[in-house]
């Protein structure tokens, strides 16, 4: 089995702002994404740039992306060479819409040096994207993650928040299917009511249901509590050893049938048990 990351969160941090960033090094998160586009006001964006990626460097193991201005801004091309300059963990880019736009991507951090280690997560966020998301997902070995903006698609679709998010719904399952189909991780997008401690849980376990591998989230408070709805609880843990264990005596004494708890066990439940202890693991590693 292919090892394992965890991005249970996936923390927004702005670019502009020293003071958070450096706070950045002692929250949870599994990940960061140091944030050029939203968080940063046009005259600050240059400064913010410089600020960024001389950061990437300072946060130890931690995998540290940045997020860079859209395609259609005249920050773009600046900030991918920069970043490629940098080499953060992944350069995330603002509302991808198609195969050629993460090819042009590619070839620009190519050019601007950009390490092998130094990935592409592409943020989809408009109607365009959840109707391309397999071809964007498939167009690079180097786009290694999907990213929800589950706020610009709410703002294109002309839905609005509600819990549950049944307007996101289908664009939410579409970029999943398409992540599954070539193999790349997903993250859902961003819950803006920090105070509404309730809801974001509610949102989590959602996410995670129906298959997410993890959170962005827009505030530190958010963190822990993502942190432990994405992870495997205890009893999850258990359950999969027994998976496992039970699969592999019956296997071994040539016994077709395996039950666990009353329920048939099937290779799909092996690899599944599999994928949640390789998980647990790799969380208790960081």
């Amino acid at each position: 089995m292919t090892e394992l990351r965890p991005r249970r969160s996936v923390l927004y941090m702005p670019g502009a702002n020293e003071r958070a960033l450096e706070k950045a090094k002692s929250l949870p998160a599994d990940a960061l994404i140091l944030d050029l586009e939203d968080a940063v006001a046009p005259d600050a964006k240059e400064a913010a740039r410089e600020r960024v990626c001389a950061a990437v460097g300072t946060y130890g193991s931690r995998e540290v992306t940045i997020r860079v201005n859209g395609l259609d801004t005249e920050w773009h091309d600046a900030d991918l060479r920069a970043a490629a300059a940098a080499g953060p963990a992944a350069v995330v880019v603002p509302k991808v819409n198609s195969a050629a736009e993460v090819h042009n991507i590619e070839r620009a951090l190519e050019l601007g040096g950009a390490p092998e280690h130094t990935k592409i997560w592409a943020m989809v966020e408009t109607p365009v994207a959840m109707l391309h998301a397999e071809e964007i997902a498939g167009a690079s070995e180097r786009l290694t993650v999907l990213v929800m903006g589950t706020n610009d698609l709410a703002k294109e679709l002309h839905a609005e928040f509600v819990p549950g998010r049944g307007p996101l719904l289908g664009g939410l399952s579409l970029c999943l299917l398409a992540a599954r189909a070539t193999g790349k991780v997903i993250l859902d997008g961003v819950y803006n009511d920090v105070k509404d401690a309730e809801g974001f849980e509610a949102e989590c376990l959602q996410g995670r249901q129906y298959g997410f591998d993890g959170k962005t989230l827009i505030h530190p408070s958010q963190v822990e509590p993502c942190n432990r709805v994405f992870a495997p609880s205890e009893e999850e843990i258990d359950r999969s050893k027994r998976i496992i264990a039970a699969f592999e005596e019956a296997s071994a004494a040539g016994r077709g049938v395996v039950t666990v708890d009353g329920r048939m066990i099937e290779n799909l439940h092996v690899e599944n048990a599999r994928r949640v202890l390789a998980l647990a693991e790799a969380i208790g590693a960081k």
